[in-house]
């Protein structure tokens, strides 16, 4: 897996492509405690090359979710394909997290303005 971060005025987006599994996810969980200490206002995560997600992945995502929420950051996945979308649908995961379909729309849920 890699990670592209790009930090733009109003929100900062972290594209990630490959797969997110227990032995490739390390780089992720450091990219979000950095965001997390920085105490990023807005982060949104691009999934569309994201191919798979196991629950290791799903757990460092939902740790940044409550350190986020401890400093009031505000926090969206967008891109999702079809088959790491039904994961975060099978364990009810899109009722904890905002997913939208692009960028757009995840700043529109989020209520950013740029």
């Amino acid at each position: 897996m890699t990670i592209e971060k790009m930090s733009l005025p109003a929100f900062t987006v972290l594209e990630l492509t490959g797969e997110i599994d227990l032995h490739s996810s390390g780089p992720l969980r450091i990219e979000l405690k950095a965001c997390s200490d920085a105490r990023t206002p807005v982060l949104l995560i691009d999934f569309k090359r994201v191919g798979y997600i196991d629950s290791s992945g799903l757990a460092i995502l939902i740790e940044y979710l409550k350190d986020a929420a401890k400093f009031g950051g505000k926090f969206a996945l967008f891109g999702l394909e079809k088959k790491v979308a039904t994961l975060f649908e099978l364990v009810r995961l899109d009722q904890l997290f905002v997913i939208a379909d692009d960028q757009e729309a995840a700043l529109d849920r989020l209520r950013v303005s740029l």
